[in-house]
């Protein structure tokens, strides 16, 4: 089949509602024999909420701190990849959420902002990691947010909202996946759920090993149970705030990390593995418009990237695919005499703006906050500027997700542009297409603009299963 015609194809499926999971997996399912060329292991890597700009600049901040360039960059500089732009609109928007992005590569279906593999009938469309499942191979997950959060959640259940994440949760117990690792404590602990449900013992009484530290995770037998580990509440904290904080090095587990453990763990089914891996808190970032979050939790997707490349390079039977799910906030470097040298302060940043405005209260004077920024990024902002900022905690009220407490995030980017040269479009998603890369068997069916629901059939051929029809 000509990689038109599988596009084509793939296009008008979207109109039909797919047959029951039981029937799928009875009369579809079926893997062939793997031939040469197919994929046995495909490793699905989601920055979440990555805009071109916040690629772009971190291949520049590595490439002035370090002297080299990130490892996405490189594969295009040795043309080691197929690239594409991809189109990332839901069902009923031009701008994607998370939860339909995800699930229009889980499901092969666009659907509405805020479902999970829900078409607005109420159908539901059979995740592609249960298909995977049920062709024999082991499947998994890893992201910086909560394991229940909508990216993992689109390629594993079914939901008609994402944010029943206590419902998730229960949903990833009952389809029996091998590897589940992030955040989202709060779903999982008996202490902390709404219902009080000991969902660790049950994961536990289902022969799953439970981690909550990183030294659980670096101890962890691979050889034997399924994994979940949970190492935060909420999401785990920006790489940037990790790495200088020694208690949180000792503690939380690295994105890097927690991904070579999960390839260790899964590569040893015969019949290969499936695994999406999510630096879900660039999103999150993009959203505070937080410049030292974005980038070094880039910086740490990157990194992991490298474990992922390494690991193909030895097993040839490996379809990497690399993109994000939307951008988030479109944020650039833009000229100025000083454009340079501001650029290169973030060389030196020591904690997040999320670290420093957490650190702060409507009693803190401008010195103290004048004083924490220095120490945080090594650089003094004016009286007037720390007044402007802490002026906003008289009342708290800046709106925007991931922002609970309703810090002005969007006082401390904008004052901060002058200082680091970096400007952002918004605090929010963006319609833009996106980076799309590929390599491994099957990535020639790639071809240069795809939408994003066509990787779902894309990754089902070129793992030899049977495709979705109507």
């Amino acid at each position: 089949m000509r990689r038109r015609d599988f596009f084509k194809g793939g296009s008008a499926l979207i109109g039909a509602s797919l047959i029951s999971p039981s029937a799928i997996f009875a009369q579809e399912q079926e893997q062939t024999a793997l031939n040469a060329g197919q994929a046995r292991n495909i490793i699905f890597m989601v920055s979440d909420g990555m805009s071109t700009g916040t690629l772009n600049m971190t291949d520049m901040l590595l490439r002035r701190k370090e002297g080299r360039p990130s490892n996405w960059i490189s594969l295009y500089e040795q043309n080691q990849a197929k690239r594409a732009f991809m189109d990332t609109a839901s069902a009923n928007s031009l701008v994607t959420d998370s939860a339909a992005a995800s699930s229009s590569w889980g499901g092969g279906k666009r659907v509405n902002n805020g479902s999970l593999n829900t078409n607005p009938d109420g159908s539901e469309n059979t995740p592609i990691w249960m298909k995977f499942k049920a062709a024999g191979k082991s499947a998994g997950c890893v992201t910086t947010v909560p394991i229940t959060h909508a990216t993992p959640a689109g390629f594993c259940v079914s939901s008609k909202g994402r944010n029943d994440q206590a419902g998730i949760a229960l949903k990833y117990l009952s389809s029996g996946f091998d590897v589940l690792l992030g955040g989202g404590l709060e779903f999982f602990s008996s202490s902390l759920r709404e219902d009080k449900d000991d969902v660790f013992k049950k994961f536990s009484d289902a022969r799953y090993a439970v981690l909550k530290d990183r030294n659980d995770l670096l101890q962890a037998n691979t050889t034997g149970n399924k994994l979940l580990g949970v190492f935060n509440e909420d999401g785990l904290p920006y790489t940037l705030d990790r790495a200088n904080d020694a208690n949180l090095l000792k503690s939380i587990p690295t994105l890097a990390e927690m991904t070579a453990t999960a390839i260790k763990k899964l590569s040893q089914n015969p019949k290969g593995f499936v695994l999406q891996v999510e630096a879900g808190k660039v999103d999150w970032a993009a959203h505070a418009n937080d410049i030292g979050a974005l980038l070094y939790d880039q910086v740490a997707f990157d990194d992991t990237l490298k474990i992922v490349l390494d690991f193909a390079a030895k097993h040839k039977d490996t379809l990497v695919v690399i993109t994000t799910d939307h951008g988030n906030a479109n944020p650039g470097l833009f000229s100025g005499a000083k454009a340079n040298q501001n650029f290169d302060r973030i060389q030196t940043f020591k904690h997040t703006n999320e670290w420093i405005l957490s650190g702060v209260d409507k009693n803190t004077s401008a010195s103290t906050l004048m004083e924490k920024i220095v120490e945080a990024q090594g650089y003094a902002i004016t009286k007037e500027e720390a007044s402007a900022v802490l002026k906003h905690y008289q009342t708290l009220d800046e709106k925007g997700i991931y922002n609970p407490r309703k810090l002005p995030y969007r006082e401390l980017a904008q004052l901060q542009t002058a200082y680091t040269s970096v400007g952002w479009g918004s605090m929010d998603h963006s319609a833009d297409y996106v980076e799309l890369a590929m390599l491994g068997p099957g990535a020639e069916l790639l071809n240069p603009f795809v939408r994003n629901f066509e990787l779902h059939n894309l990754m089902l051929k070129a793992a030899g299963l049977t495709v979705d029809r109507a």
